[in-house]
């Protein structure tokens, strides 16, 4: 088994890093940054996190954001 202590995802849930995300940028900001519809009409995490799970390309896009959030 290969351990994961050099990614900076290892142990966040989708929810969390989405709720980072918010709590940054706001829904507005975030939604200019991510071109999605969860994040234009009506944006809530339950929905949101309904799309993320089952749109990879949109899931990437959200997780290399959070990436470079967190490097700041």
């Amino acid at each position: 088994m290969t351990t994961q202590s050099n990614n900076p995802l290892h142990g966040k849930t989708l929810e969390t890093i989405l709720n980072h995300l918010v709590a940054h940028f706001g829904w507005e900001e975030l939604g200019l940054c991510i071109k999605i519809r969860c994040f234009n009409e009506n944006p809530s995490i339950k929905s949101s996190l309904i799309f993320l799970r089952k749109t990879p390309w949109a899931r990437l896009k959200v997780e290399e954001l959070y990436l470079e959030v967190i490097k700041e």
